[in-house]
C-alpha cells in the first residue's frame, strides 16, 4: 500500500484552448473549462485532485492526530465569554465539550449600578439564563453553517438573526420573539448578513447583494406587520460596498458607503426609522471619512475621522474633526494628521473618547476623559495607555454600552495568551476580566518574540516579528515558517495561537513579514504596495526570506511560506519569483487568477477591486504591469517547490477557479518533479471548514504538512 500511494501521479487536465484577447495582448487559457462548477468533469476533477493530496499526505496522518489532540488538549473546551451588558441583560456564549459550535444566552441585570460582570462555574447556568442561539441545533442536517447577524432589539424582547449553510455568504434573517420563544413567519432570504434595529423595536434593516455579491441595498422590515419591505437606501455605483450600523450611542443610525479610496456616510435618528437618511459630509472622490456621535459638554457632535486636504496637504495617515450635529459642515480640528501615525478610529462613550492608532507598526490606544476636561478636548487631553510588551495588540474589547464607567480593553501578544481587562479610566487601576485559557502548564516565559528588519531591493526597511522557544538557538538555522500578506491594508499585529504551539514546541520559528499593501506602516505603506506599486508586496517577502537566510535564521531548505487569499496570490507570485527560496509553499484560498478576474466585470467583487489593483480592462498600462506578476500566467518551466493549495468550491470571494487553474499549471510546467497539491472543500466558503473541530482537524492538516517540509520532523 506505501508503495502504490508514493507512487500515485496527479490527474492531467485536458486542454480547452481559451483565448483572451485585451489591449492587442493575446493569452491563451487551456484551462478555462475549469470554471464550470456545475460540469461533472470539473467536480471528478477535483476530486481526483483530492484523493492525490490524500495520497501524498496519507503517512502524515498519525501526525495530523497528534496535533489536533495537542489542539484540543490545550483549549478548554466548556468555557464562556465574559458577559457584557446592554440594556436590562448580561449578554456571554457558551461552548460546550464535543459541541462544534457555541450557545448565545443572556442573563437579567441586578439593577442599573449593576457594572459587574458575573461569573460562573463551567457549565452552570446563571439565575434567569435564558438561550438566544443554539448554533448547534440550527446547524443539524448541514455540512457547513455560518451565523451572521446576532442583534437583540434595545428592549430586550426580539433577536434578529442570520445564518448561512452553503458557504456563499448568502444569509436567511430571522426574527424571534424572545419572550414567548417563537420564531415568526419573517423570513428574509439572500441578506449580505447584518440586521440592525430601530429604537423603537418595531423595525428591522438589513442589506442585500447584487448579481456579483456586493451588498448594494439596504431594506427596512416592519415586524410582523406582512407589509412588504420598504427600501431605503441603494447604491448604484458598482465600486461601493453598503453596510449599515449604528453610533455608540444608539442615538443614530448609519449607512456607510464605500470603495477602496472614497466613502459617504448617511445618519438618521434612530427614534424615527422611517425618516429619510441624510448624508454628514457629501462624497467625494479620493476622500474617506467615518463618522461617530459624542456629547461633549450636554451638545451633541459628530466626530469624522478623514483624509482630506488640511491646509494644502493631504491627511494621508488621517485626521479628526468634530462638528455639531444639526450643521455638519461647521467642522473643527479634534486631532492633526501625523505622518507617523496612522489614525484608525475613535469611539465616544458618555464620559471619554477613545482614540485607536497605530505607530511604529504597531496598534495602540490614548483616552480622554469628558470628566476632566472643560469644553472641547485637544489633542493633549489624550493620554496613551501603555503596555509592558515590545510586540503586542490593544483594542476596545466588549464594551457595547454606551453608559459603562469603565473601559474594557483587549491585550495579547505572540506568546501571551489574550486577555480582557477592565480599565479605570481616572485611577489607572485594570482589572483583569479573563485571559484566554491554556491547558497545560503553558508559561509564556518558555518562548521569546522579538523583532527584526529586513531591507528590501528600493532600501525600505521591512519590519519582521520574530516568535521561537526560547530554547531554540537563535545563532543556528532552524526550521521556519515565513507568513503574509500584504494587501488591502491590513494589518496584521501580534495574536497567540494555540495551534501555532505545535510547531514551535517542535523546533520551528514562526515569522510574520509585515510587507507593503499592508497597514502596519500607516497609509503610504499600503499606497507603495497597490496598483503599480504591487510588485514592492513581492519583492518585500522574497527580502524578508532572503534576510532570514543570510543573518542564519534558516536555510532554504528549512524554509516554508504561507499566505491565505490576497496572501496566496503573494504566494503564487513568489513561487514565480524565486523557486529556490523555499522547501514549501502553502496558499490557502489563493488569488493566484487574478488578472482574468480582475479583467471580468460579471465575477463577484471584480469592479470594487479596481482601486486596489488597478483597472486592466480600460488601462493598457494596467493590464501590461498586472501580466507580469499575476501568478498563472506566470507559471514556467521551473523547479518549484512542493506546493499545497487550498480553496473551497463555495467561495465566493476567490472562486475555486483558480485554484484549480493554477495548480494544473503548474503541474504542467513545474521541472523540479516535487509534488504540487490541490485540496477542494466540497461543502465551504471562502473561510474554509465550519465547526471549531473541524476548524481543528483542517488546521492540524496544514501544520502537519508544514513540519514535513520544513525538516522539523528530522529534528
Amino acid at each position: 500500500m506505501t508503495d502504490e500511494r508514493n507512487a500515485a501521479t496527479p490527474p492531467v487536465a485536458k486542454k480547452v484552448p481559451k483565448e483572451r484577447t485585451h489591449h492587442g495582448d493575446t493569452f491563451v487559457d487551456d484551462y478555462e473549462w475549469l470554471r464550470d462548477k456545475d460540469d461533472p468533469e470539473v467536480t471528478a476533477y477535483l476530486e481526483a485532485q483530492n484523493a492525490f493530496t490524500e495520497a501524498h499526505t496519507w503517512h502524515l496522518a498519525d501526525l495530523r492526530k497528534q496535533i489536533f489532540d495537542e489542539i484540543k488538549s490545550r483549549t478548554k473546551e466548556t468555557d464562556m465569554s465574559v458577559p457584557v451588558r446592554r440594556g436590562r441583560f448580561w449578554y456571554y456564549a457558551r461552548t460546550q465539550e464535543g459541541k462544534q459550535y457555541s450557545t448565545s444566552c443572556r442573563c437579567p441585570i441586578a439593577g442599573d449600578d449593576d457594572w459587574t460582570a458575573p461569573k460562573v462555574d463551567d457549565g452552570v447556568q446563571l439565575p434567569g439564563e435564558e438561550i438566544l442561539l443554539d448554533s448547534n441545533v440550527e446547524a443539524e442536517g448541514h455540512d457547513f453553517f455560518s451565523l451572521g447577524a446576532l442583534t437583540v432589539s434595545d428592549d430586550g424582547n426580539w433577536l434578529a438573526y442570520s445564518t448561512d449553510v452553503v458557504g456563499d455568504e448568502r444569509y436567511t434573517l430571522r426574527i424571534k420573539d424572545l419572550r414567548t420563544g417563537e420564531v415568526l413567519d419573517d423570513v428574509v432570504t439572500d441578506t449580505s448578513g447584518s440586521a440592525v434595529w430601530s429604537a423603537d423595536a418595531r423595525h428591522v434593516f438589513y442589506s442585500t447583494v447584487d448579481a456579483v455579491w456586493r451588498p448594494d441595498t439596504v431594506w427596512r422590515h416592519d415586524i410582523g406587520a406582512g407589509t412588504e419591505d420598504v427600501q431605503v437606501f441603494h447604491e448604484p455605483d458598482e465600486r461601493f460596498w453598503v453596510g449599515m450600523g449604528t453610533t455608540r450611542s444608539d442615538k443614530y443610525l448609519v449607512i456607510g458607503v464605500g470603495s477602496k479610496i472614497t466613502s459617504e456616510s448617511y445618519v438618521l435618528e434612530a427614534d424615527n426609522p422611517t425618516g429619510e437618511f441624510r448624508s454628514v459630509v457629501p462624497r467625494v472622490d479620493g476622500v474617506e471619512y467615518s463618522v461617530e456621535h459624542a456629547v461633549i459638554g450636554g451638545g451633541d457632535y459628530f466626530v469624522i475621522v478623514h483624509n482630506e486636504v488640511v491646509d494644502g496637504e493631504k491627511a494621508e495617515n488621517f485626521a479628526i474633526d468634530i462638528a455639531p450635529v444639526d450643521d455638519p459642515s461647521d467642522r473643527r480640528p479634534l486631532i492633526a494628521h501625523d505622518p507617523a501615525r496612522r489614525i484608525e478610529d475613535l469611539d465616544a462613550f458618555a464620559d471619554y473618547l477613545v482614540l485607536s492608532y497605530r505607530r511604529e507598526a504597531l496598534p495602540r490606544l490614548a483616552i480622554a476623559d469628558l470628566r476632566q476636561i472643560d469644553g472641547i478636548p485637544v489633542e493633549s487631553d489624550f493620554h496613551e495607555v501603555e503596555f509592558d510588551q515590545e510586540l503586542s495588540t490593544a483594542g476596545l474589547g466588549g464594551n457595547p454600552e454606551w453608559w459603562s464607567p469603565k473601559l474594557r480593553i483587549g491585550y495579547g501578544s505572540f506568546i501571551e495568551p489574550a486577555e480582557l481587562f477592565e480599565l479605570d479610566v481616572a485611577t489607572g487601576e485594570r482589572t483583569l476580566l479573563k485571559r484566554q485559557p491554556v491547558l497545560g502548564g503553558y508559561d509564556p516565559s518558555d518562548y521569546v518574540q522579538s523583532r527584526e528588519w529586513a531591507v528590501a531591493d528600493d532600501g525600505t526597511r521591512i519590519p519582521l516579528s520574530v516568535v521561537r522557544r526560547r530554547e531554540t538557538d537563535a545563532a543556528k538555522p532552524a526550521p521556519l515558517l515565513l507568513y503574509g500578506y500584504g494587501s488591502y491594508e491590513a494589518s496584521i499585529d501580534p495574536y497567540f495561537s494555540v495551534s501555532r504551539l505545535s510547531m514551535l514546541d517542535r523546533g520551528m520559528v514562526f515569522v510574520l513579514a509585515h510587507i507593503r499593501g499592508g497597514g502596519e506602516m500607516g497609509r503610504y505603506w499600503y499606497e507603495n504596495g497597490k496598483e503599480l506599486s504591487k510588485k514592492n508586496t513581492f519583492t518585500d517577502f522574497v527580502a524578508a526570506g532572503r534576510h532570514l537566510v543570510e543573518t542564519g535564521w534558516t536555510t532554504p531548505q528549512q524554509m516554508v511560506a504561507e499566505g491565505g487569499s490576497a496572501g496566496g496570490l503573494l504566494m503564487g507570485a513568489v513561487a514565480n519569483l524565486a523557486p529556490e527560496l523555499f522547501n514549501g509553499i502553502l496558499a490557502s484560498v489563493p488569488f493566484v487568477d487574478a488578472l482574468n478576474s480582475i479583467l471580468d466585470p460579471s465575477l463577484p467583487l471584480t469592479v470594487i477591486e479596481w482601486d486596489e489593483w488597478g483597472d486592466p480592462l480600460h488601462d493598457p498600462k494596467v493590464y501590461e504591469y498586472m501580466k507580469t506578476y499575476t501568478p498563472y500566467e506566470n507559471v514556467d518551466a521551473k523547479p518549484y517547490p512542493p506546493i499545497l493549495a487550498l480553496t473551497s468550491l463555495n467561495d465566493t470571494r476567490v472562486l475555486y477557479t483558480e485554484a484549480a487553474k493554477w495548480v494544473a499549471r503548474l503541474q504542467e510546467k513545474s521541472t523540479s518533479g516535487n509534488p504540487i497539491l490541490l485540496k477542494t472543500e466540497m461543502t465551504a466558503g471562502h473561510g474554509g471548514v465550519s465547526g471549531r473541530y473541524k476548524q481543528w482537524e483542517e488546521v492540524a492538516f496544514e501544520i502537519a504538512w508544514i513540519l514535513q517540509q520544513s525538516g522539523a520532523l528530522e529534528n
